[in-house]
């Protein structure tokens, strides 16, 4: 399978994607101060779970996938180049 011709295309696709999931994590830390953006408890959350509902669930699961189809393109990406 030659992916060669593909190479530009996929490239464009994973500079598209990675903007797309940056901008998807960085929506999702609202509201939280800098110790839990880095893992500390802190804020109101005090180091609990709490169950995500409406836009956050879709943010995540959105997140989610195109953190999966990032992985895919890189992959395929690498063996266009390689």
């Amino acid at each position: 399978m030659n992916l060669q011709p593909l190479a530009p295309y996929l490239s464009i696709i994973e500079i598209i994607l990675a903007i797309v999931l940056t901008a998807l994590v960085l929506m999702q830390t609202k509201g939280s101060d800098l110790g839990g953006f880095l893992g500390g408890g802190g804020g109101d959350s005090s180091g609990t779970f709490r169950t995500r509902r409406g836009v956050e669930a879709t943010m995540h699961r959105l997140s989610i996938i195109v953190s999966i189809l990032f992985f895919i393109n890189t992959i395929l990406a690498f063996l266009a180049w390689g």
